[in-house]
């Protein structure tokens, strides 16, 4: 007997799950609403990956070689304060064995994408809603062809929601559940120096951050903190998380492109609080765009009825302080196909029991310590500690800002050696 599952979300979750499932076994299908796969550097930004999201990217794609020659290996991690009054920086913490591969979303994305059965992803196809057959043995999704307006119906053994943070598949099960705001957005930008490697803003701005290019940045200021790092073909990628109140965004989207003016008004406060090398890097980025941060509470549960199960954001929306959602993801996916092979398509109620069973802890943990370190950089409150001030902040005390802390670190389950 092979399985069939349908996959609902086409990025970097659904696309790793897809292989995932094929290994074990499945016949897969992902729907994806966007209607053609993303060509170039699209919107999006850079990502790092830990040891275990490199090894098990390797055997899912066509060409191992090339995920070493699109990523970056990034081994030291600074956490700074910088003084944009007095255009300086000192070091607060400092961790050389960091241990992650940056890629560009869309390298990432690409790859994974190319190296899957080309009837495998439907573009343009919409998901509507889901339905149980009567003896709960297998599910109806219904999707709509953005070109024609058509809708189309598809039964399959299991439905695998990795449509992300504001998951329609979620939304079935728990209609109520509602995401957790912040208290801060992001700033982001991917800035490509590939055709001028004699520019003074890139001359500039390594010789500020001496260690650009194995190193990932973490800079405090007196508003919010940016995260800054090299991707490969002389891209620098920039992220400044900025407090403020809930923004409104049109459509089911918590990224938005933002006006002229708004970009405008950001420069002149970044030259307030960052030193003028970075600031120069901002400026010159091509449509820095702007995200909402939000994470939620643990759902409790990943599955229902035995044959619709959650995975990557939508499964468990985090902030990205961790550098775990594209991280979760995909360790999201290698244990679920790890567990259908296992359990076998007639036996999906203890597969996805499992699945939850090693998922659901590690996922609540992450999701929490990510948080904190958030607020912690952020300068917010954070129950039973002090405001973080980084300006008289001791070298201990400064050593919570790392991300070796998060629980779980590297951690490979046992159903996956």
């Amino acid at each position: 007997m092979k399985g069939k599952a349908v996959i609902v979300g086409g990025s970097i979750a659904g696309i790793s799950c897809a292989h995932a499932l094929i290994a074990a076994g499945w016949e897969v299908v992902v729907l994806e609403k966007t209607t053609a796969a993303p060509t170039g550097c699209a919107t999006g930004a850079g990502l790092g990956l830990d040891t275990v999201s490199f090894k098990l990217i390797q055997p899912w794609i066509k060409q191992p070689e090339v995920l070493d020659r699109m990523t970056l290996p990034l081994t030291v991690e600074y956490e700074q304060a910088t003084d944009g009054s007095k255009n300086s920086t000192r070091t607060l913490a400092k961790d050389p064995n960091f241990n992650f591969k940056v890629v560009h979303w869309s390298d990432l994305h690409r790859l994974l994408y190319e190296s899957l059965p080309s009837e495998v992803v439907l573009w343009g196809h919409l998901f509507l809603s889901l339905s149980m057959s009567e003896d709960k043995s297998s599910v109806k999704v219904v999707a709509k062809l953005l070109q024609t307006n058509e809708t189309v119906e598809i039964v399959c053994d299991l439905l695998v929601g990795a449509d992300g943070s504001l998951s329609s598949v979620r939304k079935h099960f728990l209609p109520d559940h509602k995401l957790r705001y912040s208290g801060y957005c992001a700033w982001r930008g991917v800035i490509d120096y590939s055709d001028n490697e004699n520019s003074e803003t890139l001359k500039a701005i390594k010789k500020a951050y001496l260690d650009l290019g194995k190193s990932c940045y973490f800079d405090l200021g007196s508003e919010g903190h940016v995260v800054l790092h090299e991707l490969i073909n002389r891209r620098i990628n920039w992220v400044w998380y900025l407090n403020q109140q809930e923004p409104t965004f049109e459509r089911n989207s918590l990224t938005t492109k933002v006006s002229h003016e708004m970009i405008e008004n950001m420069y002149e406060l970044a030259e307030k609080v960052w030193i003028p090398e970075l600031v120069k890097v901002m400026r010159e980025t091509k449509e820095p765009f702007l995200n909402a941060i939000y994470d939620s509470e643990s759902l409790g549960q990943l599955y229902w009825n035995n044959n619709v199960v959650l995975i990557g954001d939508a499964a468990h929306p985090i902030t990205p302080h961790g550098a775990r959602s594209t991280n979760m993801s995909i360790l999201d996916s290698a244990v679920l196909g790890k567990c259908l092979e296992k359990w076998g398509p007639q036996n999906l109620g203890p597969a996805l029991e499992e699945y939850q069973s090693i998922r659901l802890p590690v996922a609540k943990e992450q999701v929490l310590f990510s948080r904190r370190l958030g607020r912690i950089k952020q300068r917010l409150p954070v129950s039973g500690h002090e405001i973080f001030d980084p300006t008289t902040a001791s070298e201990e005390e400064c050593k919570v800002l790392q991300l070796k802390n998060i629980p779980y670190h590297n951690g490979m389950p046992s159903i996956l050696m």
